[in-house]
């Protein structure tokens, strides 16, 4: 096995990353992200889910390219009407959905030049990933952010694999009751409101 150069405490601080800066909202609840690793999106169904992670793949088209691989649900009625509700008509260029793209063929597609810079996975439980592969992912396109969307069991993303994801993750964030809750190594910290009237009347209810 070759062994790779050890970093000098130079190389360490002459080091910069793809780091996308942020505004209003976002920036209060992520901070300034690097465009690097993944991050976690889970949460119980109807709490806003894909509603969040939608507008979250708009507003990241605005710095980067980004690929919606819509895993569970494919092309649909319902995604259809949500991306609709969205509007991505001011991002167009910059956004492609996948209809159930299984990892094979996204892996392939990533190695494309001018390839998708953020990759969305909805749902983390379809990929069929074990732990091991998700860090061989990572590892294979360093350069490119993967956001995976989890269902959850309570509080707390569902399954092994997805609970070992929230620890190694950058950005992990809890969706409920149409707010999103985001814990950054970026900075952040505020709570997202998805859709406000929605939110107002769940947690009044609380």
């Amino acid at each position: 096995m070759k062994i790779k150069r050890a970093l000098t405490l130079q190389d360490v601080l002459a080091y910069k990353g793809h780091t996308l800066e942020f505004d209003g909202q976002w920036k209060e609840a992520i901070g300034n992200p690097e465009v690097t690793g993944a991050w976690l999106i889970w949460g119980n169904p109807t709490n806003g889910k894909t509603r969040f992670a939608l507008q979250l793949a708009k507003y990241l088209a605005r710095y980067v390219r980004v690929a919606y691989d819509s895993l569970e649900e494919g092309l649909s009625t319902s995604l259809q009407k949500a991306i609709a509700e969205i509007g991505f008509e001011e991002v167009q260029g910059s956004i492609v959905f996948l209809d159930k793209e299984p990892l094979p063929s996204l892996k392939a597609r990533l190695s494309k030049r001018r390839s998708a810079q953020v990759i969305i996975v909805d749902s983390l439980q379809y990929t069929g990933l074990r732990y091991k592969e998700y860090i061989e992912l990572k590892d294979s396109f360093r350069s490119k952010l993967f956001i995976f969307i989890s269902h959850a069991d309570g509080k707390e993303p569902k399954g092994e694999v997805a609970r070992s994801i929230k620890y190694d993750a950058s950005v992990k964030i809890l969706v409920e009751n149409f707010k999103a809750f985001a814990q950054s190594r970026y900075g952040g910290g505020e709570p997202y409101v998805i859709w406000e009237e929605a939110a107002e009347k769940l947690w009044n209810l609380k």
